[in-house]
């Protein structure tokens, strides 16, 4: 039995989705699809697009890391969101409608 697609509402203006693994570039499907450590905490959920989730020009950006946070709770950000790990989302987006 397959999963039904999921939809999410990317910005038209967002960059490709990088393959995993690749640097970051802001194309936001990650975050739109289901929040993570940090954005559970802040989202009070589980699954849907991330609260903190904001565009920059064309780009989705991390509204906490935005905030640039120091010291301990900086670093804590940079953990939780995989700042600098590269690309860890498995979805592919199936393209326009």
């Amino acid at each position: 039995m397959t999963k039904p697609p999921r939809i999410i509402e990317i910005h038209l203006d967002a960059p490709p989705k990088p393959a995993v693994g690749e640097p970051c570039n802001g194309c936001g499907v990650c975050c739109l699809a289901e929040p993570c450590p940090l954005g559970v905490l802040l989202s009070r959920r589980l699954k849907g697009a991330c609260v903190a989730l904001r565009r920059d020009g064309a780009r989705y950006v991390c509204g906490a890391l935005a905030a640039q946070p120091s010291g301990l709770r900086g670093w804590l950000v940079k953990r939780w969101i995989a700042a600098g790990v590269g690309c860890d989302c498995s979805l592919e987006p199936a393209g326009k409608p």
